[in-house]
């Protein structure tokens, strides 16, 4: 069974790292701990069952507790693959913001740091262009730089 565990923002890879680490001295069934990308303030913890989840998952530091619905295998793998299936964002590339101060409008970009996860993109409706770095989770994909 998946149980979701409410975390700190930010800090999913730390509270599940001390999950990790407590499951390591415990006794209790606890079979994986997962890291979903995009489930900010949350983790996926797989138990035997919901009394050994609720004893494993106590509060703590970076934990909140346990969502009272469990998961299905089936809503864990599509949770897995909605992730899997973002569209890579490449230099040349149209976007539009979805969100800040630039929300709507479209810009091209001209450089992509995965590792920061940030770009470096032209604004086009303006008279001087202007290189801005944003983050790559504000922007959508408009028209891509290899489609005619």
């Amino acid at each position: 069974m998946y149980f979701v565990v409410k975390v700190t923002s930010g800090q999913e890879k730390i509270a599940a790292n001390l999950l990790q680490n407590k499951s390591a001295k415990s006794e209790v069934p606890i079979y994986s701990i997962m890291i979903v990308d995009g489930m900010r303030g949350y983790i996926i913890v797989e138990a035997e069952d919901e009394v050994s989840a609720r004893q494993f998952i106590t509060k703590g530091k970076n934990i909140r507790g346990v969502l009272p619905k469990s998961l299905s295998e089936e809503e864990v793998k599509k949770l897995i693959e909605s992730r899997s299936q973002i569209v890579k964002i490449e230099v040349g590339d149209l976007i539009e913001f979805t969100s800040g101060p630039f929300k709507g409008y479209q810009a091209k970009v001209l450089k992509v740091d995965e590792a920061k996860g940030s770009m470096i993109v032209e604004r086009l409706d303006v008279v001087v262009p202007i290189a801005l770095t944003v983050k790559t989770s504000i922007a959508k994909i408009v028209k891509k730089a290899n489609a005619d």
